[in-house]
């Protein structure tokens, strides 16, 4: 057997390969014992028909697919062992015959990834704007789980107030015609906290319990549905009640009732300061993750071919059209409104940023030897399983149904190790030291 190579451009080399008749002929040979067990040729028992009788009943084509499954996988990754190629997609058959010898000659494709060439990447010189939490975050926060054990009491004896609780009927017209989706019975709405349209709130204001009534206001320019953008409507409403929001007094009770751990309001203050702190941290890190991203991103030129920019922005459009679905639009539409090629044109720029990303962080990680241990892919799981609020089981289940899961659980570890190598061999200046 040999086995030549020519580079081509776009990072794709050819292999050219003979494997000499004696070879092909015992593999052609084994491929219709194996076929001979796995079908039932009418007439002969599993396993026990002729080889002319399994050419004519499976097709000569069939037997010749078999063969080259079974021998190019170990040709290949001899190939790439020996030349050290880094493949972006499995090698690519293009061309293969047998001849009348029954020797077998073979031309296929390997698109290898693109070379990086690192900066230096290590004592960069980063300079960030940094987080800090305001002076009130614990008091903030407070007030925030205060509303959130907020009851909500009936109000008979005066009009709506712009901190009320309302319930409405509603029904909305533009140009005389009913909007669709724009009525409702017995809707709960926050006046504090809309989020109508801008004036909608503020007119349910100064209200009685019974009262009907008319407001007028006007969609805004950017709204997201063609037909009412920038348009006047008209609403009638009907206030069937009024509630008022009764905040809960702030102390060792609420902290109680927040998490059974909490004996105290100190406990609970104490609690908030530890994950404001935590929060500080990693935003601080995030931006000079970022920001570090972002320099090796100009400083390194990598030459990404075409196919792979391609595969990127069609799984980019992939996911793009899956949360469009998810959210209840029509993708299709979108596109139409958003114009095609605006939306080709930032997949493409999306795509180029995430495979160079991807390159360097890669190349990082080879070089400094990054490794994932089990601890590692066990620690991520169970992190999921907190997030996804399942169990550890569950998700080794669907990993065992989808590989791809744990591809995707590797990258993010190999993604986070070289990220926290850049973060703590950063040289790191924080300015702007104002509170956010």
């Amino acid at each position: 057997m040999t086995v030549t190579i020519e580079k081509l451009e776009n990072n794709e080399v050819k292999l050219n390969i003979e494997i000499e008749s004696s070879v092909s002929s015992w593999e052609y040979d084994k491929a219709c014992k194996r076929l001979a067990q796995r079908v039932n040729v009418p007439g002969f028992r599993q396993g026990k028909a002729p080889k002319n009788i399994l050419e004519k009943y499976v097709g000569i084509a069939a037997l010749q697919k078999e063969v080259l499954d079974n021998l190019l996988p170990t040709i290949f990754e001899n190939t790439i062992q020996e030349n050290n190629f880094e493949l972006v997609i499995p090698p690519n058959v293009e061309y293969y015959e047998f001849g009348e010898d029954k020797s077998l000659k073979v031309t296929a494709k390997l698109e290898l990834k693109p070379e990086v060439n690192l900066c230096e990447y290590k004592g960069m010189e980063i300079e960030v704007e940094e987080y800090k939490n305001a002076d009130d975050v614990i008091d903030k926060e407070l007030k925030v789980i205060a509303d959130r054990y907020a009851t909500l009491n009936d109000v008979t004896d005066r009009k709506s107030i712009n901190t009320d609780i309302v319930n409405i009927d509603f029904d909305g017209y533009v140009d005389g015609e009913e909007i669709k989706g724009g009525s409702a019975k017995g809707y709960m709405l926050d006046l504090a906290h809309s989020n109508f349209i801008p004036g909608f709130a503020e007119q349910l204001v100064d209200k009685s319990i019974g009262e009907e009534f008319k407001i007028n206001v006007k969609f805004p320019d950017e709204y997201h549905d063609e037909k009412l953008k920038g348009k006047d409507a008209e609403f009638n409403i009907k206030m069937n009640a009024i509630k008022e929001k009764v905040l809960p007094e702030i102390n060792d009770e609420l902290a109680k009732k927040v998490n059974s751990k909490f004996n105290t309001l100190d406990e609970l203050k104490e609690d908030i300061s530890k994950f404001a702190q935590n929060t500080e941290k990693a935003e601080n890190e995030k931006r000079v993750a970022t920001k570090i991203f972002d320099t090796l991103f100009e400083k390194i030129n990598i030459d990404i071919q075409t196919p792979m920019i391609n595969r990127e922005i069609r799984a980019l459009m992939g996911e793009f059209q899956q949360r469009i679905n998810m959210q209840g639009g029509n993708f299709n539409k979108m596109l139409e409104q958003e114009g095609h090629d605006k939306v080709y044109a930032q997949m493409k720029e999306e795509a180029v940023k995430r495979i160079k990303t991807s390159l360097i962080i890669g190349k990082i990680a080879q070089t400094e030897n990054v490794t994932i241990t089990q601890e590692d892919i066990q620690n991520k799981i169970a992190y999921m399983a907190q997030i996804y609020n399942t169990t550890m089981e569950n998700i080794v289940a669907e990993i065992q149904k989808n590989n791809s899961i744990l591809n995707s659980i590797n990258q993010q570890i190999v993604t986070e190790k070289v990220t926290r190598i850049l973060i703590d061999n950063a040289k790191v200046t924080y300015t702007n030291n104002k509170q956010d």
